[in-house]
């Protein structure tokens, strides 16, 4: 595996700022795209970003920061998406520069909304990448964790082993541990799905439900997981490897899950307007509810959680109601 590769990262957000500092890690220059100008000044003045994982450090000698995702784009050979899927579609839309040639790997735990596709298959039908040029990045992981530098564990997904390879050597380190899958869809379908579980999971808590209904959602979530998955892409896959339980059970019980602080907020009277006020950042959870569901009424997977939570966020009716019917749903 060749050792000049060029690395780029899109986004400015923690998962970004974790991607960068594991980068960094392993090479002595990366490419670093964010829109926030003031947060790349602040960078080059005080070496950490403003807005996440402050505690990070890193030697500006190794950053090619710019506000241009042309540049970091013509720069890179690897390029690591991590921005909100939300946004996907209008930072793709800033780009001149061919992505022919380009692997791209995604970090992005979401669908992009102007297509209702998992971020792999967006590039592959608006870009014509092919798969074994794009690759996904899964966890279970936190950013806040990497930026402790405590023991995490990272998947990389990619259909041509060798990109994946080379991706997992770069990101690995003392507390980082890789391995690799060729369970694009599968594992980047999971990464989407946790989120949704993990909203569930905090309305559940602001509720007033203990710990033994959260067990009894979690296994129950983990089985939806595997129907929904399966009918999307069928292949041979432990659903109860470290891309798929593991990183439910990391999103669902930790209090570095953002989506699940959001359905704790949403659990305790919150509208949604309101808690995505108070929230600084994106619930990925939110957007993925709304897409599941309707990709889901093609696929016809028993989904009661899925079901739950979207009548909850997107119909407006009481999540009290709502769970006390789905208690009766899981078993």
């Amino acid at each position: 595996m060749a050792d000049n590769i060029k690395f780029a990262v899109i986004g400015g957000g923690s998962w970004a700022t974790a991607i960068a500092k594991m980068l960094c890690v392993n090479l002595t220059e990366i490419s670093w795209y964010m829109r926030n100008e003031a947060a790349i000044e602040h960078i080059k003045k005080h070496k950490h970003n403003p807005n996440y994982l402050s505690s990070v450090e890193f030697d500006i000698k190794k950053l090619k920061l710019t506000s241009d995702i042309n540049e970091a784009v013509a720069y890179a050979d690897y390029i690591i998406f991590a921005i909100p899927s939300a946004f996907v579609g209008a930072e793709l839309e800033k780009l001149t520069v061919p992505l022919e040639n380009k692997i791209i790997f995604s970090a992005i735990k979401g669908i992009v909304p102007e297509t209702s596709l998992i971020v792999g298959e967006h590039f592959h039908v608006r870009y014509d990448i092919p798969y074994y040029n794009i690759g996904v990045i899964t966890g279970p992981c936190h950013a806040e964790e990497v930026a402790m530098e405590r023991l995490s564990y990272l998947t990389i997904a990619c259909g041509d082993p060798d990109k994946a390879k080379i991706v997992a050597k770069n990101l690995s380190g003392n507390y980082i541990k890789t391995k690799i899958t060729d369970d694009i869809i599968g594992t980047e379908y999971a990464a989407m799905l946790k989120n949704i579980y993990a909203i569930a999971a905090g309305m559940a808590h602001g509720l007033g439900y203990g710990d033994n209904f959260q067990s009894v959602l979690m296994s129950n979530g983990i089985r939806e997981m595997k129907k929904f998955i399966k009918k999307v892409h069928k292949m041979k896959r432990n659903i109860n490897d470290s891309a798929y339980l593991g990183d439910l059970l990391v999103t669902g019980y930790s209090i570095f899950s953002r989506n699940r602080t959001f359905g704790n907020m949403i659990g305790k009277g919150y509208t949604v307007k309101s808690a995505m006020m108070e929230m600084s950042m994106v619930a990925e959870g939110y957007y993925a509810a709304k897409s599941a569901y309707k990709l889901n009424q093609a696929y016809g997977a028993k989904t009661p959680i899925i079901d739950a939570v979207y009548s909850i966020l997107y119909e407006g009716q009481d999540a009290k109601t709502v769970f006390k019917k789905l208690t009766d749903k899981l078993d």
